[in-house]
């Protein structure tokens, strides 16, 4: 066995990173492609309205009713003889009490106004109204 002590077959010092890039970049399709599916809350037609936004500087509290009538607090289901109680022992350390609602426009208006009754009844200062805005302009109708 003979060993040469010449210059080109020596140890390499040079990191291969193709395989690096190509876990990347597998990494990367993976996250584009699930990254559509985790969109989060209870899905509501809201009614239009044309309004300017409201500014908040916390994440606010949202009050949903959806198409069937069930009434959720951000993400959690509550039934509507409990929303009053469940809001105040929510809001009960906040400074601000301050509530957004939003409902299906197909959900029956008697049904809007007890929600909205209960959250006033739990001491909300500040119930805000969330809509969708005007799918058409008046320029587009003309």
């Amino acid at each position: 066995m003979a060993f040469s002590s010449g210059g080109s077959e020596g140890l390499m010092s040079e990191i291969n990173v193709t395989p690096f890039v190509d876990v990347m970049l597998v990494l990367l399709i993976i996250f584009m492609v699930t990254a559509p599916m985790m969109s989060q809350g209870v899905d509501v037609d809201l009614p239009e309205a044309s309004t300017d936004p409201l500014s908040s500087d916390k994440e606010p509290l949202v009050v949903t009713i959806d198409k069937s009538g069930a009434v959720f607090i951000s993400e959690l289901k509550v039934e509507v003889n409990y929303l009053q109680e469940k809001l105040r022992k929510i809001l009960e350390g906040r400074k601000n009490k301050e509530v957004f609602f939003k409902a299906d426009k197909d959900v029956a208006y008697g049904i809007v106004v007890q929600v909205m009754a209960e959250i006033k009844g739990a001491g909300i200062e500040k119930l805000g109204m969330i809509t969708a805005p005007p799918s058409g302009t008046d320029e587009e109708s003309s």
